[in-house]
């Protein structure tokens, strides 16, 4: 995998935007293989679809890209507010290729998964309006807050400028879509548990240590009246699912 960007591609540009997207876009066709099935490579829409960029003609899953100069920091910039709610709530999320680069030196820097099934709302930042002066007045966009996407729904195919195993790459994949569901709320109740698993410094913690958020989920989830016993249900999930594993006695150790 060459991590170069071909700027030959992108002589005929001016605008920044539009280097950044023949480059990235052009990198994503010529290098990335799929991490759903591991098929060689993806493939570029011909016309552009309002969803997704990229899918794979093996297993047709579907990917958008998201490039940024720079380090990702924490949001990055999407389209239309309506939009990307629509298609959280939809089974046509496509799931996300998250990439970081350099334009200095014209190459990858960062490339993460994010697969579909870890958007929820909550992630979703919603931009103010265009101003009236604006050619599409009264527009509302939003910005992708990636802090609030656990890092178990953040699997890395380049970090620091080095490739990540592509066997590991699959299996994180695979791992994760044991969490997959339609169902907003336990999507939800799942993200919120991973994002409280992982300010937990240790490997291993205790059941009381998850209890410890038990007001800034009930803050989260006003209906719900039983944070502990969901608590406890979502643990068991993730124990299923393979993310954590229960050591008995209230002691769960954290295996992604």
């Amino acid at each position: 995998m060459n991590l170069e960007f071909n700027i030959s591609l992108a002589e005929s540009y001016k605008s920044h935007s539009q280097i950044s997207r023949v480059l990235t876009e052009a990198w994503i066709e010529e290098n990335m293989f799929c991490p759903n099935c591991g098929n060689l490579f993806v493939k570029h829409f011909e016309n552009n679809k309002p969803v997704a960029d990229f899918f794979c003609p093996q297993c047709l899953n579907q990917y958008e890209l998201k490039s940024k100069s720079g380090s990702l920091g924490k949001k990055i910039t999407d389209g239309a507010y309506a939009t990307m709610i629509n298609r959280i709530t939809s089974d046509t999320n496509p799931d996300l290729f998250l990439m970081s680069y350099s334009r200095l030196e014209n190459k990858v820097e960062n490339l993460f998964l994010v697969p579909k099934h870890f958007f929820v709302p909550d992630i979703i930042e919603k931009r103010k309006p265009l101003a009236d002066t604006a050619k599409r007045a009264g527009w509302v966009g939003c910005n992708i807050l990636l802090e609030k996407i656990p890092k178990q729904g953040k699997i890395p195919i380049i970090k620091a400028g080095k490739l990540e195993d592509k066997k590991v790459v699959l299996y994180k994949t695979q791992v994760s879509r044991g969490l997959q569901t339609n169902n907003l709320n336990m999507r939800g109740w799942l993200m919120d548990i991973l994002l409280c698993i992982n300010q937990i410094p240790d490997d291993i913690f205790k059941l009381s240590d998850m209890y410890y958020f038990e007001d800034m989920l009930s803050v989260k989830h006003p209906d719900n009246r039983n944070i502990k016993p969901k608590i406890r249900q979502q643990l068991q999930f993730l124990r299923d699912k393979g993310f954590i594993e229960f050591l008995g006695n209230g002691k769960y150790r954290k295996l992604l």
